[in-house]
């Protein structure tokens, strides 16, 4: 009997790492893979340039795994987060581009001040905002977009289905309160480089 639970509790365990896919992705990268218009190879591709240059950036200094955040789509490499000085940020931007496979490097990395609590409680505030509007939006698929806010700029990136969609993110972007800035880099599905039947 007791040898009987513990095989079926080892198979269960072992059966649940083969469930399917969360919101997170396959490989942790944001985007579902079943909602995703991007191809599995291309998902892939973009997910091993990810992992790669993330543990190149934690090489560089272990900080920056709190600190600097990367995205990659369709080959395109996304950098946001903060570092201490300017020549830490171009260090950043030249090892993105040494990555194999990257198309584009753009680096939204800003150079660190003093920390200000309320500065950073306003732009958690205004990233759950957003998010929650994309959510509640049925004509956006919210699970194709990253935000990050710093200093009450909103940095959106990822894969719009039409160029309506892209406007309506914006737009959800810019009605949020106190949002000074809305910096998007929103893919069309038409202008990815392999795109899903």
């Amino acid at each position: 009997m007791k040898n009987k639970l513990v095989v079926s509790l080892l198979i269960f365990f072992i059966l649940s790492g083969c469930v399917g896919v969360s919101s997170k992705g396959i490989f942790g990268t944001g985007v579902s893979v079943a909602t995703d218009p991007r191809t599995v190879g291309t998902q892939i591709d973009d997910s091993i340039m990810q992992k790669n240059l993330s543990a190149r950036v934690i090489l560089m200094n272990k900080d920056y795994f709190l600190t600097v955040k990367t995205k990659v789509l369709d080959g395109r490499i996304f950098l946001t987060g903060k570092v201490e000085n300017p020549e830490e940020k171009l260090k950043l931007t030249k090892l993105a581009w040494e990555t194999q496979g990257v198309r584009s490097v753009r680096n939204d990395i800003k150079i660190k001040e003093e920390f200000n609590f309320k500065q950073s409680a306003k732009d958690i505030l205004i990233t759950s905002q957003l998010t929650t509007a994309l959510i509640l939006n049925k004509k956006i698929k919210a699970t194709n977009y990253q935000i990050d806010t710093y200093k009450k700029k909103i940095y959106i990136y990822g894969i719009a289905i039409t160029p309506e969609e892209r406007d309506l993110v914006l737009k959800e972007a810019k009605e949020i309160l106190d949002v000074e800035d809305v910096i998007a880099s929103i893919l069309l599905v038409e202008n990815l480089r392999i795109q899903k039947n």
